[in-house]
């Protein structure tokens, strides 16, 4: 309580909180203004129809990872998610050499914020093409492969048209104004602010979860398989329960555990005499982290995941191929061993790939050259270099292991104990992962503002 009281009597850093939440409030009354011209009721059948098959997945993997709302078709309803595909895609350009300007512009002083303007200009094609699809496979009629759920008065003549490009355009530039909330936090608030929106989106969804998972839908009264032991009653049970209660405490100590971290690698400076004073010679560290790819391995694995299924349960629809059938069947997410094992060894494949483009160690290694620095042991250049890359092989390991294990306990928690994978989706899994990790950064960046103030930070005592 005493540190609370510290925080918000820095005007400061009070100032930043109240500008962050006010944000965060906008942002959660445009996640619930619904489009005008779509029948909620009708698209709420539609959802709960979908909700166990292919494009369910789709629809609940975009809106955990974009803070968006596909599912009641609002103004923010593609999220941020096109702001990301557009800063991944220029990443991937100029991390890895395929763009010679974005490489050598990311490496001048004032690149990046160039390469951000690039994004927001990347940002708005995207959101347009994939709002033109979400909003055209809405409105069509189901006779030529759309949801049809157009509200009365607004699927005739030119109406239908009218109506369809405003939807467009509302979606887009509800993405575009997420994106500028989210630029509004970095620059006055405190926090990443892309993050932080992802974040609200996903705690948006919790109190619902539970509720379903705790009360009966109809009566609104605690669930009776509640007060009973065993699974006879098909529904959540006291000791599911207390495993779910247990599960959560778990996998929020191992991502803080994994997240913070490091393997540090000693280095020393050179000494230099000037005059008759020695400089340098200290002992440092270079702290690696385990989890260097952070959660981009599981979003780039589960998006990639969904293509299969979706593609294998549409040539079913179409020419009813039994094995089609199968193999959509077993690509679902909680479809069995399957969809596990591909699941792994994506993000296995993303983790190293990730590493790879974001972290160069011949970079650092000529880095820790230039400032005097050296690793005991290992010759500065290509020696330091190998050493950095061995090393971080072997930690990138027990990271991909780690975001594997995170990711699959949905899955396993959801078939083992019944329980609907929506739900066991907020109590681990990447849901979780994202909020305690955005927690985490949170946290440290009030330490700052408090230990630049001679203030004691959250952590210490």
């Amino acid at each position: 309580m005493r540190k609370l009281i510290t925080i918000f009597a820095i005007p400061e850093l009070r100032r930043k909180i109240f500008i962050t939440l006010l944000f965060l409030v906008v942002y959660r009354i445009g996640y619930s203004i619904p489009l005008p011209m779509v029948d909620q009721i009708k698209l709420g059948k539609k959802v709960a129809e979908q909700s166990q098959g292919a494009m369910g997945q789709v629809l609940g993997l975009v809106s955990t990872f974009s803070g968006g709302n596909l599912s009641n078709a609002t103004i923010f309803a593609l999220g941020i998610m096109p702001y990301i595909s557009a800063s991944i895609i220029l990443q991937l350009l100029a991390a890895s050499g395929l763009s010679p300007y974005l490489e050598r512009l990311r490496k001048e002083p004032n690149g990046q914020k160039k390469i951000n303007e690039y994004t927001r200009y990347l940002t708005i094609p995207i959101t347009i093409i994939q709002a033109i699809f979400w909003i055209r496979g809405l409105i069509m009629s189901e006779e030529n492969g759309g949801w049809g759920i157009m509200a009365p008065g607004y699927d005739v003549g030119f109406n239908y048209w009218w109506f369809g490009f405003a939807a467009i355009l509302t979606v887009t530039v509800g993405t575009m104004f997420m994106m500028w909330i989210g630029e509004q936090i970095d620059e006055y608030g405190i926090g990443n602010g892309i993050s932080l929106i992802i974040m609200a989106g996903i705690i948006g969804r919790i109190p619902d979860a539970t509720q379903s998972l705790l009360f009966d839908s109809v009566t609104g009264k605690l669930k009776e398989s509640l007060r009973t032991l065993g699974g006879g009653t098909g529904d959540i049970s006291f000791e599911k329960m207390l495993m779910m209660v247990v599960l959560f405490v778990a996998v929020v100590v191992a991502v803080i555990a994994i997240t913070k971290g490091q393997r540090r690698i000693p280095t020393q400076s050179a000494k230099h005499v000037r005059g008759r004073r020695v400089y340098g010679g200290t002992r440092q560290f270079l702290p690696l982290k385990v989890n260097q790819a952070g959660v981009m391995p599981v979003i780039f694995a589960s998006s990639l995941l969904i293509i299969p299924g979706v593609l294998f349960n549409l040539i079913n629809t179409t020419t009813q191929a039994e094995w089609a059938g199968d193999l959509g069947a077993n690509l679902t997410r909680g479809s069995g061993w399957l969809y596990n094992v591909l699941y792994i060894a994506l993000i296995y494949f993303f983790c190293y790939f990730w590493t790879a483009i974001t972290f160069n160690p011949k970079d650092m290694a000529n880095n820790l050259k230039d400032y005097g620095s050296f690793i005991p042991g290992y010759r500065p250049g290509k020696s330091t270099a190998d050493y950095l890359e061995k090393v971080l092989m072997r930690i990138t390991y027990v990271g991909a292991a780690f975001l594997a294990v995170i990711a699959i306990i949905p899955t396993i928690a959801s078939a083992e104990l019944g329980i609907d994978p929506r739900i066991a989706t907020f109590y681990g899994g990447t849901s979780l992962l994202i909020t305690v990790s955005v927690c985490l950064d949170l946290v440290q960046k009030i330490n700052s503002h408090l230990v630049m103030r001679n203030y004691p930070g959250l952590t210490e005592d």
